[in-house]
């Protein structure tokens, strides 16, 4: 196995990209590239690239993924907390009747202490924990919860509702809990028949009327609203706007847009990187490499262990430095940079490749670029090509070139497959050319 940590896009399908080998998380500290501070313009600038193939941007957009809706607070009963939620359809929150948290939620463990529930909610945790680990990346994992002892209010009805812990909720999308509306999205529809929660119908599409009792299936769609109160008879597009409306001017929530993407993890655990350029003093924190003693380089004399380490980080010549600011004892990182970043603008060094006094050459690179015509494959829709798009918009603006976009034209080439695999060498089915040319 690769032995090291993956960004959120190297990951596919639960796996690692490389060699198919199951992802294990865990909490570990890193350094980021902040790409969500692009979001928007990633987004808004996939309609610029008209000569790119559309399978290639709705990857990306997808993976942005922007999602537009209000972010308000549900009181815990009984604590001094709170449990913030993100919905992108306020015009269900009077169908509310139960709060789902993700396994990994920060507030989980204080939300248990003294309700009796805790080794039920403990070991729901790390069985589910240990279940995601074992999931195969094609395989559906059922609805499961727990109930954590505690309610929360919801804040337009007043009604407790009680919270739960549910394996389908995410940490990494919105704020890790859920306001669930049985009958108006599927899996909390499955979740509350599996335990007997109630089903409240509060949109009502304009053919039919829904039975919260007889219904099979949640009801997803757009329609009028029903015992909603004030909002009764409005359309769901009317009342999404109301309610944020009333939201804000109640101090209890706001509206906000949220983004799939997250920041790109760049540390390696690898010698094959780029150094990452920080100084670690105890005194000072985490310091900048000073720009005179830039770049970083690797020492030559290393040795490999399988212990998933980077070997750096027992080459004390290599760590062993002082602080740029206080002076005093301090440490190299020796996490190296994803290979990926290398990657992300080696098309803009090709324009001045003997330029020595910086990374890159302004007058060069206005000439050559954008790139006319790229080839790559649709593989690297979410990786490589998501991650030059950012790169130029950040060297953009630093000044170091003027456009927004590094190319122009993409061609995805396909992926030449043997016995249904892709070719690598890591899998040993590579076929060598000169063994088919005679």
């Amino acid at each position: 196995t690769c032995k090291t940590v993956l960004a959120n896009e190297q990951v596919i399908d639960g796996a690692c990209w490389r060699c198919d080998e199951l992802v294990e998380p865990r909490e570990m500290n890193g350094w980021f590239f902040r790409i969500t501070a692009y979001a928007e313009e990633l987004l808004a600038n996939c309609d610029k690239l008209t000569g790119w193939p559309e399978k290639v941007l709705t990857m990306q957009r997808n993976w942005i993924g922007k999602s537009e809706g209000v972010e308000l607070d549900f009181a815990v009963a009984g604590l001094d907390r709170t449990l913030t939620i993100f919905t992108t359809r306020p015009d269900t929150i009077h169908g509310v009747t139960f709060m789902s948290l993700a396994p990994e939620h920060p507030l989980v463990e204080e939300l248990i202490q003294g309700t009796g529930q805790e080794a039920l909610v403990r070991d729901f945790v790390q069985s589910t924990k240990l279940a995601k680990r074992r999931q195969k990346p094609d395989e559906e994992m059922g609805k499961a919860g727990v109930f954590t002892g505690r309610y929360c209010t919801n804040p337009f009805t007043g009604e407790q509702v009680p919270v739960y812990v549910a394996n389908f909720v995410l940490m990494e999308y919105g704020t890790g809990a859920v306001m669930a509306v049985p009958a108006h999205d599927q899996r909390d529809f499955e979740f509350a028949r599996k335990y007997d929660l109630p089903v409240r119908v509060v949109i009502q599409p304009e053919d039919r009327t829904l039975d919260p009792i007889s219904m099979t299936e949640a009801f997803e769609a757009p329609g009028l609203l029903v015992n909603s109160g004030a909002f009764d008879g409005l359309t769901s597009t009317a009342a999404k706007a109301a309610i944020t409306r009333h939201v804000e001017e109640k101090g209890f929530g706001h509206g906000r847009t949220t983004y799939r993407l997250r920041d790109w993890g760049i540390s390696r655990q690898r010698y094959w990187g780029a150094p990452i350029p920080m100084i670690i003093c105890e005194k000072c924190g985490a310091r900048p490499v000073p720009a005179a003693e830039l770049p970083v380089v690797l020492p030559t004399e290393i040795e490999m262990d399988s212990s998933g380490k980077s070997p750096l980080h027992t080459l004390e010549k290599f760590h062993k430095t002082t602080c740029p600011t206080c002076g005093g004892p301090a440490r190299r990182e020796t996490d190296t940079m994803d290979t990926f970043v290398e990657s992300s603008w080696y098309f803009a060094r090709y324009a001045c490749p003997h330029y020595l006094d910086g990374p890159l050459e302004r007058q060069a690179v206005d000439h050559w670029l954008p790139v006319d015509q790229y080839i790559g494959g649709v593989e690297h829709a979410i990786l490589h090509l998501l991650y030059a798009r950012f790169f130029t918009k950040v060297m953009r603006d630093l000044g170091y070139l003027t456009v927004d976009e590094p190319f122009v034209n993409l061609l995805t080439q396909g992926m030449v497959i043997k016995d249904g695999t892709k070719m690598s060498k890591s899998k040993g089915n590579v076929v060598d050319p000169n063994d088919l040319i005679g």
